[in-house]
């Protein structure tokens, strides 16, 4: 019996992932085949009234994951879940982070201590500032950059305070800036934190999965996350379809797919069709704006599985 409940217990700490995930990508006007839709995103949903329409669109359309950057309105979209708990009490959140644009956009608006400044002080406590102090000030004057990590992490995390959080993803501008350098430490420590402040798994965004796949497994980290391009045109699959198809069937991590539709160079159901011909693959990121394209996506990838 005893031994019954101690399976459940780590069940319940590392539960499976989500097959069907919505992201965000569309509410804040990205699209890398066309600068036209992607300025017509941005204008749509400029509105968080509009961003909130479609997410209860794919709520009501079944899916309870939903994978979010940490822009500026993340924080917004959280509140609505929040203000809406009874509603949304069983999401699965998969937050990426940092969001690097806006890191950027407040150094060059503020210059490097500017911008931590507003960073540290947003919507934070004296309590809390004087805990991230303890923990970071004097790290960013010493050059521990694990200590930075971990401060940035609690920042990025505030805005999913009391929601369900199955994973947290380091970005892809991050992982693979690291990943050049080969920085061990900084992926083992992100792992760890994320495992033992937030007891949660981490995971990381890539754009060459075999490379990462293979540096993680050399860091320790057993059976990683990895959220990356996979699809039938090859788009964004560094070096090649060929690397990508090979660290799959290896079957040493368990890979998210994501841009499955090769920003509409793939159809549908080919697209669908051919990422779920991976067994490996566990779960697929899409993102849409219409009922229609919620509705057929998620019926498409059940299809399949």
């Amino acid at each position: 019996m005893e031994k019954i409940l101690g399976v459940l217990e780590i069940m319940q700490k590392k539960p499976m992932l989500d097959r069907v995930i919505f992201g965000d990508n569309q509410f804040f006007g990205i699209n890398h085949m066309s600068e036209e839709k992607a300025q017509a995103l941005s204008e749509r949903f400029r509105d968080l009234k509009a961003i909130t329409d479609v997410i209860d669109i794919a709520y009501d359309c079944g899916i309870r994951a939903f994978m979010l950057n940490t822009h500026e309105i993340a924080k917004d979209i959280c509140d609505h879940w929040r203000q809406n708990s009874t509603r949304f009490a069983d999401i699965r959140l998969y937050p990426s982070m940092p969001y690097a644009h806006k890191y950027a956009n407040a150094v060059a608006e503020k210059g490097i201590f500017g911008a931590l400044k507003d960073i540290i002080m947003a919507d934070s406590s004296m309590g809390e500032i004087a805990g991230m102090l303890t923990k970071g000030g004097a790290s960013l004057f010493s050059k521990d950059m694990i200590k930075v990590m971990q401060l940035l992490v609690d920042i990025e995390m505030k805005a999913f305070r009391d929601l369900n959080v199955r994973v947290i993803f380091l970005q892809n501008i991050v992982t693979d800036l690291l990943l050049g350098f080969g920085v061990k430490d900084a992926f083992i420590g992100f792992a760890s934190y994320i495992k033992e402040k937030y007891e949660t798994e981490p995971g990381f965004v890539t754009m060459n999965m075999p490379k990462l796949a293979e540096f993680l497994l050399d860091c320790g980290i057993e059976n990683p996350i990895i959220c990356s391009a996979i699809n039938k045109a090859g788009y964004f699959m560094n070096p090649d379809i060929e690397s990508y198809e090979k660290t799959l069937k290896e079957n040493k991590i368990r890979p998210i797919a994501m841009s499955i539709l090769a920003s509409g160079a793939v159809k549908p159901k080919e697209a669908v069709e051919y990422v779920c011909r991976q067994p490996a693959i566990q779960s697929i990121v899409f993102g849409a704006s219409s009922r229609q394209h919620i509705e057929e996506t998620k019926e498409l990838i059940e299809s399949f599985s």
